[in-house]
């Protein structure tokens, strides 16, 4: 069973990591292409809890968490898409010219704080069942997250390796 589901993780992350990434905005994923990689990360979670009915009944919030995370994380590539976009049409030297350093500090700090609120929200709406899963449950949660953080985490460098091309 864990092996199956780190082989749809692998699947899953690699393949919305690399699309993600994609430098040109006609290859950057749709609305529609976003929900289908949240639907199919939060079946993924749930599937591999395997939660009882009673446990069920605190999975509503956590889904909803993760939906408004992913839609957030969605707005703000789309913005930062549309900054990098009109920078594109500038040269590089009036690029840098014309940056503002306290301006993106500003819409830095904005970003993190999103984030940052909507993992509040997300470790909040885990807690009550978190506290109700077997320590196989657990075990498989601590798997699936261990397994996903070190995708992402090649996914990255592999995106920095190509960038550095």
């Amino acid at each position: 069973m864990l092996k199956t589901l780190a082989a749809a993780a692998t699947a899953l992350f690699l393949s919305s990591a690399t699309l993600a990434y994609a430098q040109s905005p006609s290859d950057r994923l749709s609305e529609a292409d976003w929900n289908a990689i949240t639907d199919l990360r939060i079946a993924l979670v749930k599937g591999a809890l395997q939660l009882t009915p009673e446990q069920a009944q605190y999975w509503p919030a956590i889904e909803d968490a993760i939906r408004n995370r992913a839609k957030n994380r969605q707005a703000r590539l789309a913005q930062a898409a549309e900054t990098v976009g009109r920078a594109s049409n500038e040269s590089t030297m009036d690029a840098l010219r014309n940056r503002d350093p306290v301006d993106f500090l500003h819409r830095r700090a904005a970003a993190l704080a999103q984030r940052s609120a909507d993992l509040n929200k997300l470790a909040d709406a885990w807690q009550p069942l978190y506290k109700t899963l077997s320590p196989e449950q657990k075990q498989r949660m601590a798997g699936l997250a261990i397994f996903v953080i070190r995708e992402l985490r090649n996914a990255a460098e592999e995106r920095r390796m190509q960038s550095a091309y």
